[in-house]
């Protein structure tokens, strides 16, 4: 589904991605751990198009992202962002538009679909995430959680083969994470693609199917999660998983 060869990212002479190679089934639960400014959230980034990089490319269900900029590019990054969606760590919701609205906005003007035909599909999603009560209320009244469990509703309403999660509890207290983290394991469940930067443990062992371990810009390790958790093969590894 999706593949990154030898992504190169640079700001100025530091090299911050060192041609980062790796790749994700369709379907796949893919885990992003490591120590912080380990590049994580900017490998997540390039796959979108909201980092540029420097060197290598990346491959989206046959849609080829290269480095150089133009038209291509342009007309590329318009496709993967298609296939392609993504929940950051704030939730980026329209605060003058309700929680239905907000779900319904982008079927409408990007997929075209009608707007009773955007309506029915968000309070369906609304409900999945278990906010179907709360179509009507505007994002300030709700918690946290719930503002991410309506971000996360608006996504899969694009319909994305994948989603990309830039640690998306991060601004969250214990209670409401845990309300996000099972939205998302359902949606593992229910074999949703997805690639995932957190610092979840728990998820990250009984979720993802492969987990990568990111060091100064270089996957120092990668596996299924009982090996990596397990039996941890590098050093960096090693102390990532003492401390957390």
């Amino acid at each position: 589904m999706i593949t990154l060869d030898k992504i190169v990212k640079r700001y100025g002479t530091q090299d911050v991605l060192k041609g980062v190679t790796m790749s994700v089934a369709r379907g796949e639960v893919c885990v992003l751990l490591g120590p912080s400014g380990g590049g994580k959230s900017t490998l997540l980034r390039t796959i979108n198009g909201l980092e540029t990089f420097d060197e290598g490319a990346i491959d989206v269900a046959g849609t080829r992202l290269t480095a150089a900029s133009g038209v291509a590019r342009d007309a590329a990054l318009l496709t993967i962002r298609q296939k392609v969606g993504m929940v950051f760590q704030q939730f980026n919701l329209f605060p003058h538009r309700t929680v239905l609205q907000n779900v319904m906005e982008a079927p409408m003007y990007v997929l075209k679909q009608s707007r009773e035909q955007a309506a029915a599909k968000a309070r369906e999603l609304l409900d999945r995430v278990g906010l179907l009560p709360k179509c009507d209320a505007m994002p300030g009244s709700l918690s946290g959680g719930q503002q991410q469990r309506v971000a996360i509703a608006r996504t899969l309403a694009m319909q994305p083969e994948a989603i990309l999660f830039d640690e998306p509890t991060s601004a969250l207290d214990p209670n409401t994470t845990s309300e996000v983290i099972a939205v998302m394991q359902d949606l593992a469940k229910d074999g949703q693609g997805m690639i995932v930067v957190t610092h979840g443990m728990h998820f990250a062992r009984n979720v993802a199917h492969t987990v990568h371990i990111l060091h100064s810009g270089s996957i120092i390790e990668s596996g299924p999660p009982r090996q990596v958790f397990e039996d941890p093969q590098h050093s960096v590894t090693r102390a990532f998983l003492a401390d957390s």
